[in-house]
């Protein structure tokens, strides 16, 4: 997810249709090529005047948006957001998936967050609860805990100083297509695609240990 400008959209490390029958081919095909290519032209074409944030890392950028001239500061936030939250969902599925969390992330989901299903009920109502467009998360804060939190449209928890390990996209591009405006069989159907080993990975570099 480190890249630099100009960003690009590398393929889905899985065929469009790899995730029938919990989330459709065409809604995959769309929610790559069409949405996260347009948050990466976006953003390239705003950092192409700007040859001074063009070494930065995708999360430099987000991160560091206060910083940037107050003219493009909006768009990165926006456009720097949806690429950087699309590309860890996009990663974050499989099909099938890895059914539960395990590892230390799994040591760590029954320490701090009362085990899986307490965790699956807590991250569904926080997904059922984004108003409009946004994303839920499962972070680790700034105290080195797990947490689950809600974000709107393409904002990120890297502005908040947390490290995001797993999230679902609860825009409604995201899932419309087969579950029109039922949000909560398109959640209950992403835990079936949830990459445990990735996010598990993700978890690892975290914290810095052996993955």
């Amino acid at each position: 997810m480190n890249e630099h400008y100009k960003f690009v959209n590398h393929p889905l490390p899985y065929a469009y249709e790899a995730m029938e029958p919990y989330i459709d081919e065409k809604t995959m095909h769309l929610h790559h090529d069409k949405h996260l290519q347009t948050y990466i032209d976006n953003l390239n074409d705003t950092l192409s005047a700007y040859p001074r944030f063009q070494s930065w890392t995708l999360e430099q950028l987000i991160v560091n948006i206060p910083s940037l001239p107050e003219e493009i500061q909006i768009p990165v936030k926006n456009n720097g957001g949806g690429v950087y939250s699309h590309q860890l969902y996009f990663a974050c599925l499989k099909n099938p998936g890895s059914g539960q969390p395990f590892g230390r992330l799994k040591e760590s989901i029954e320490k701090e967050l009362g085990g899986y299903e307490s965790f699956k009920n807590a991250f569904t109502k926080a997904a059922l609860s984004v108003f409009g467009s946004g994303y839920a998360w499962l972070v680790v804060k700034a105290t080195g805990d797990l947490g689950i939190l809600t974000t709107q449209n393409q904002d990120t928890p890297l502005a908040l100083g947390m490290f995001p390990i797993l999230n679902i996209d609860v825009w409604e591009h995201a899932y419309y297509l087969k579950h029109y405006n039922q949000r909560a069989a398109y959640i209950e159907d992403w835990f079936h695609v949830v990459n445990w080993e990735q996010a598990n990975q993700n978890y690892l570099r975290c914290f810095r240990w052996e993955t």
